[in-house]
């Protein structure tokens, strides 16, 4: 699927000096994590913007915003964002800063430990 580019360089712009920055394909667009949390992306022409549980509401009452469906049922912490909702610097700004304050609250995600292995030795049984 493709994403707007225009918007993956505004979106990078912003977040230039975050260090722990990764951008990954996902979901059929573009994903914006920080310190390996999903912060924004991008799906088509539209911001997906992971705005928290508690801001849900409020957010949706926002002109252009719109529920993540993208499952089927809405995502209760998650919104999508039209392109019209955005369209200046100062309303993307808005957008992702709300992101960002989201992402920056949660906990430090924990190391995977590795997946044991299927192969059991029938020596030491």
């Amino acid at each position: 699927m493709a994403f707007d580019r225009g918007l993956e360089e505004r979106l990078l712009e912003h977040l230039q000096d975050r260090q722990d920055l990764v951008v990954k394909r996902m979901f059929g667009g573009l994903c914006f994590l920080l310190s390996k949390h999903m912060c924004c992306g991008i799906i088509g022409d539209k911001l997906m913007a992971r705005i928290g549980p508690e801001n849900y509401e409020k957010c949706l009452s926002e002109p252009y915003a719109k529920e993540m469906d993208f499952t089927g049922k809405p995502i209760k912490s998650m919104v999508y964002v039209l392109s019209d909702g955005f369209e200046s610097d100062d309303d993307l700004a808005s957008w992702v800063n709300i992101c960002i304050t989201y992402v920056d609250s949660l906990p430090p995600k924990q190391p995977k430990l590795p997946k044991k292995s299927k192969y059991i030795n029938k020596m030491h049984k």
